[in-house]
């Protein structure tokens, strides 16, 4: 998907959610459990709810892995699901891979040739020869990242080296990188008063943005700070849309705060 398609998308739904799938049986309504793909089932529900509220979702891979093949499979449905039905979506890979160059361009194959993901998140720290192999597939989308919503960000990315924060060299370095037009990047909403130095460094760049919602993230405050021209944001919310109700409504419950979410973003949009 190219990013004018997307900007087009944010624009027709007056949205830019972006709602990660991170499917935890532990938490899924109980009556799920009978269905042959309970993690399936569950994400095609809210899918189903929501697609009209949102641009973008990310399956967040750890989720799927942990429960081994069913799982994996579980993930390859949902992906084929959005696919076909719902292709104007963006679909995010949240993976966080990074490895040398050779592992580096299998992982591309698997997320962006074999399972059809559009974009995926990947770890910087082994430098230009493990993000490159991602950014050679035309209209997929290498998301990095920069400037994470957990506390532990703190241990290294805001860390001076040589004068400068990590976080803002990491910013700077992937600029010069081959096909570095497809890059886009990881800011946590917890950190929303970095993102005037983040859009001086990267002023058109789209950010992935998580930790709105559960995490305590101000979706005024992203907006103040990082909306750029051409909106240039994916704000994402998991728990507090997926898990908002544990009954059989949990669905059209998902798609209620979605839609708060989506409205308050229609009000951002309007006033830029």
């Amino acid at each position: 998907m190219t990013t004018d398609f997307l900007v087009g998308e944010i624009r027709k739904k007056e949205s830019f959610l972006c709602i990660g799938l991170d499917t935890d049986l532990d938490k899924v309504p109980k009556h799920l459990l009978q269905e042959e793909d309970p993690i399936f089932a569950f994400n095609k529900a809210i899918i189903d709810a929501t697609h009209h509220l949102c641009v973008a979702y990310k399956p967040n891979t750890a989720f799927y892995e942990a429960y081994g093949i069913k799982g994996w499979q579980a993930l390859e449905k949902t992906i084929n699901y959005l696919n076909s039905n719902y292709p104007e979506i963006f679909t995010i890979a949240d993976a966080k891979r990074g490895d040398i160059g050779n592992t580096s361009t299998r992982y591309a194959k698997a997320f962006f040739e074999d399972l059809g993901f559009d974009s995926v998140t990947i770890a910087p720290y082994m430098g230009r020869d493990s993000v490159e192999p991602f950014l050679a597939f035309k209209d997929k989308h290498t998301i990095l990242l920069a400037l994470t919503s957990n506390m532990g960000a703190f241990d290294f990315q805001t860390k001076m080296v040589d004068g400068k924060e990590l976080y803002k060299q990491v910013l700077e370095i992937s600029k010069t990188y081959e096909n570095s037009e497809n890059l886009m990047y990881v800011v946590g909403a917890t950190k929303a008063t970095f993102l005037t130095e983040i859009r001086n460094i990267i002023p058109n760049s789209f950010l992935l943005v998580p930790g709105v919602g559960a995490q305590g993230g101000s979706l005024a405050e992203v907006c103040k700070y990082g909306m750029s021209d051409n909106v240039g944001l994916l704000v994402n919310s998991s728990r507090g849309i997926i898990y908002a109700s544990d009954q059989e409504n949990f669905a059209q419950a998902s798609a209620e705060k979605a839609k708060e979410l989506q409205q308050e973003m229609s009000v951002e949009l309007k006033k830029r």
